[in-house]
């Protein structure tokens, strides 16, 4: 297994993906390959965008590099360690301290409030309820949505529920974001300021995001574009995205 290699002025990427491939078996037997041989480092603090045709594999990529499935050959590298030589219950920790992510919808608990939304990764992570009610109010905070913390999700519009998505996701500090087309579903105007969120967190936590789009605008904003297309991964112009 090859080791992940550090990039000049960096530390060993956050995330890694090794000779990634991913097959299916269709039920006549025959096999569809999806991804095939793809290679990714993600390093500490840059904005990654992924994209390609719908089905071409984007969603498939994401899945694998937060360890939601596993890969048919390849591994995926969580700071530096192998996902594949965790046990079940180490592979469930570093995922829950490393990678934070957000789908394209927004999956929160509809019994639940925001901030218990939020707080339920952190419990989940062993933090403490007072703890995690503070982190919470203060990631709530950051996303702006400090004053609807006690509401629960069908009380919050579209743009806000997927905010308290975010929120969740980022309750850890996790070292990377993996967003799946987390402004599919959103009006233009509460997509953009969706999309600006995104960027205002980055500057302010430092985190890493990819970030699976077919917003050409959010794409030329990303500061490296990769392409999904006949299962491989290949960079692409920003402006061609």
């Amino acid at each position: 297994m090859s080791e992940p290699r550090p990039l000049p002025g960096t530390s060993i990427p956050v995330l890694s993906g090794r000779n990634l491939r991913k097959v299916y078996r269709e039920e006549d037997g025959s096999e569809l390959t999806i991804l095939d041989g793809v290679e990714i480092d993600v390093v500490p603090g840059e904005f990654v965008a992924i994209t390609g045709a719908s089905g071409a594999g984007k969603s498939t990529l994401l899945h694998l590099l937060g360890c939601l499935d596993q890969p048919s050959a390849g591994v995926v590298l969580l700071a530096g360690r192998c996902g594949a030589a965790l046990t079940a219950g180490e592979l469930a920790a570093a995922r829950n301290r490393i990678i934070g992510f957000v789908f394209q919808f927004h999956h929160l608990l509809r019994e639940f409030t925001a901030l218990e939304n939020v707080m339920m990764p952190q419990l989940i992570g062993g933090r403490s309820r007072a703890a995690a009610a503070a982190r919470g109010r203060t990631i709530l905070d950051q996303v702006g949505l400090g004053a609807r913390a006690g509401h629960k999700s069908g009380e919050l519009s579209g743009g806000e529920q997927q905010r308290v998505a975010v929120a969740r996701a980022l309750a850890n500090e996790p070292l990377v974001l993996l967003a799946d087309e987390p402004s599919g579903y959103l009006d233009t105007h509460t997509a953009e300021q969706l999309h600006e969120l995104f960027f205002i967190l980055r500057r302010e936590t430092g985190v890493a995001m990819v970030m699976a789009t077919h917003n050409r605008e959010l794409a030329e904003r990303a500061d490296r574009v990769l392409r999904v297309k006949d299962g491989q991964l290949n960079s692409v112009d920003p402006g061609s995205s």
